[in-house]
């Protein structure tokens, strides 16, 4: 009788064993390095010891440990953290979910490089057996910054990864209007791209929330690509998870000059982008001389015009401005 309890209790103790192996483990002892810049620069901002586990999920300035890294920022801000850790052989899969990007390095070796584009989650599996060192680079950009890392044994080693199911395309199709412009950036002031109409489905590759209270999306309407507003568009899945990306007004803030002036005949408002939903940076005087630097058109007439007042550059409503020189020789966006 007690052989048989004591095989009765070895059992149950393999048992609680495997269950604890089973758990998934978010590691011990991380290091980390924080820093004010989305590209590992130095310097070094703060750095943190003795972390149980990379299990954050941080709405403002970074808290680990208990304590409130004041020295960083809420936002744009990157950090790294480094552990080893040791492993039972067998085969695990490693869970990452974060917001915005990620870089996971094990033993030196690149295993997962996840650019930032928003709230995911990833997963891989390895072999692993002993001691390994790890590496997990974190880029915030804005609003709230998560980051898990955590993994489960999930067989014996050797165990083949399951073939992952391949995931349809995203599409949209238009709703609520008749034709829905595609534009050349994610603004209502862009040029006109091409039209896109109801009955068709669209594949859909970026997301831009620039706008306020508006996100674009990038969609192919017979071969060609432009921004449309999420407001009258429709969904197969959700667009969340959907890369954020910029357009080329992101690339025109310091354009060179054209020869071309322009005269506003009222008082105008400077704005970042071609758009009225975003805040405005000057106010202009009827009358001012301004160096034109670009423009956009819809229906053939130009509609905004990018220009240089003081030493901001912006843009403002084209009806309502004269223009002095070759209108050709200001390039179109």
């Amino acid at each position: 009788m007690i052989a048989a309890w004591g095989l009765l209790l070895a059992l149950l103790g393999l048992a609680l064993t495997a269950q604890v192996q089973a758990q998934a483990q978010f590691g011990t002892n991380w290091s980390g390095s924080f820093w004010n810049n989305t590209n590992f620069q130095d310097p070094v901002a703060a750095t943190v010891t003795g972390v149980n586990g990379l299990n954050f999920n941080w709405p403002g300035q970074p808290v680990v440990n208990g304590q409130t890294l004041t020295a960083v920022n809420p936002d744009n801000f990157t950090a790294r953290f480094t552990s080893t850790q040791v492993f039972t052989p067998g085969r695990y899969r490693f869970t990452v979910t974060y917001d915005d990007g990620v870089v996971v390095l094990i033993d030196g070796q690149q295993v997962l490089n996840e650019p930032p584009a928003g709230l995911r989650t990833s997963t891989f599996e390895r072999d692993m057996t002993g001691t390994h060192n790890f590496r997990v680079d974190f880029t915030e950009l804005t609003a709230a910054a998560v980051l898990q890392f955590q993994w489960e044994l999930v067989g014996a080693a050797g165990t083949p990864v399951p073939q992952a199911t391949p995931i349809p395309p995203l599409t949209a199709s238009v709703s609520g209007v008749r034709g829905l412009a595609v534009r050349t950036g994610p603004y209502l002031g862009a040029s006109l791209v091409t039209v896109a109409v109801p009955g068709e489905q669209y594949p859909v590759l970026a997301q831009n929330p620039s706008e306020e209270g508006v996100t674009w999306y990038k969609i192919t309407v017979n071969g060609r690509t432009g921004w449309a507003s999420g407001r009258f568009l429709t969904f197969t899945t959700d667009p969340g998870g959907l890369p954020r990306e910029g357009s080329v007004f992101d690339t025109l803030d310091n354009p060179p000059d054209t020869g071309v002036i322009a005269v506003p005949r009222a008082f105008m408002n400077l704005r970042p982008r071609p758009t009225t939903r975003l805040p405005i940076l000057a106010d202009i005087p009827w009358g001012a001389e301004l160096p034109l630097l670009g423009r956009t058109v819809q229906g053939g007439q130009n509609r905004w015009f990018q220009v240089r007042y003081g030493d901001q550059v912006g843009w403002i409503f084209a009806p309502y401005v004269g223009v002095r020189g070759n209108i050709n020789a200001v390039p179109v966006h």
